[in-house]
């Protein structure tokens, strides 16, 4: 796999021909079970074929089971410079429940030994978890306010098909997720964190100030990037891509030197509603004069139309040339976006 992961850097350098390279990132899935070895090398291919910045931000998603203190002391000698890590929770039921292999003992005294070896450490946050009353969560989100770290990324819990906890639900062990509870969770987690000196640059994550995630806002600032593996996705500006997503045949192809990958052209209403989407989900909001200027007067019309009940609710703020979201309407942003949406034009 690892040399697959290589060889896609090789064949694919010319997509990021005269690009600077700014962040690199090790995510979907649990890349911390490569060894450290394997991470250099794979650091090392970047370099070898692409452009990279002065100070990259290379980030490593990792799980608190997979970051032993000789890792951890490994990895802070690597060129990784930046830990996500998948804490989850900082109680014992809650990681039961998420089928977690690590426990809340291990959890905390990880981030003690990261905490030593890294200043920039990104942790998650699940709320929403059935049965966990507001007070849990505030605790939850308290610890991760003591343990001085830096970035927290928070999202609800969703339920996926055929996993155990599905079955739980389903059974009738484990009460249903509530929309309701979830909603509550969000807005204590926006206004702890907030009190404690983070912002909210996007719905599902804040960072004290310097600690944004250059990684992800390239991402809702709609830049390019390159994913490369399996199930990765890519994104030109123009077109999206995404990898096969099974091992051996991503393995194969690339063996062969094909790009196991489908890709699809964007249009104009696709780039505007991917725009809305993620542009009403950060601080920096939906432009209207990038509306008019790159997708046209029609467009323009349309978010003006759609946007005036939410703005008259309070759920959306016309700041000058921008449109954003209030304190009321970020939980909901997706679904105001959502009839933002233009559905009928090519």
């Amino acid at each position: 796999m690892v040399s697959a992961l290589q060889k896609e850097l090789v064949l694919r350098k010319d997509e990021f021909k005269n690009e600077l390279i700014e962040t690199i990132y090790f995510g979907g899935g649990t890349p911390s079970v490569l060894s450290v070895n394997d991470l250099q090398s794979l650091i090392q291919s970047v370099y070898d074929n692409y452009e990279i910045s002065t100070a990259p931000e290379i980030t490593l998603e990792a799980n608190p089971d997979d970051l032993s203190l000789q890792k951890i002391e490994a990895l802070a000698e690597s060129p990784v410079n930046r830990l996500s890590i998948g804490i989850q929770s900082f109680f014992e039921s809650d990681l039961k429940l998420m089928n977690r292999a690590h426990n809340a003992i291990e959890a905390e005294e990880c981030l003690q030994q990261v905490k030593k070896h890294f200043d920039n450490i990104s942790i998650d946050l699940i709320y929403g978890i059935p049965d966990m009353s507001n007070v849990r969560w505030k605790s939850n989100i308290d610890k991760a306010v003591s343990l001085d770290i830096p970035h927290i990324s928070s999202y609800a819990l969703t339920v996926e098909p055929n996993t155990a906890l599905a079955s739980f639900i389903k059974k009738g062990i484990v009460k249903n997720v509530d929309d309701e509870v979830a909603e509550a969770h969000f807005h204590i987690l926006s206004e702890t964190l907030e009190a404690a000196g983070f912002k909210s640059y996007e719905i599902s994550n804040f960072g004290k100030p310097g600690y944004f995630s250059r990684n992800n806002t390239a991402y809702w600032k709609q830049k390019k990037y390159m994913g490369i593996g399996p199930s990765a996705h890519s994104f030109d500006g123009i077109r999206r891509g995404w990898n096969i997503n099974n091992n051996p045949k991503y393995i194969k192809a690339i063996q062969n030197s094909e790009l196991p990958m489908e890709i699809e052209v964007l249009s104009i209403t696709d780039k505007y509603n991917e725009y809305v989407m993620t542009g009403l989900r950060t601080i920096w909001g939906v432009s209207l004069s990038k509306i008019s200027l790159e997708y046209g007067k029609i467009y323009w019309e349309y978010v003006m139309k759609q946007a005036e009940k939410y703005i008259e609710q309070h759920l959306l703020d016309l700041d000058g040339d921008t449109l954003i979201t209030t304190k009321k309407g970020r939980f909901l942003a997706d679904g105001i976006a959502s009839d933002l949406f233009m559905l009928n034009l090519s």
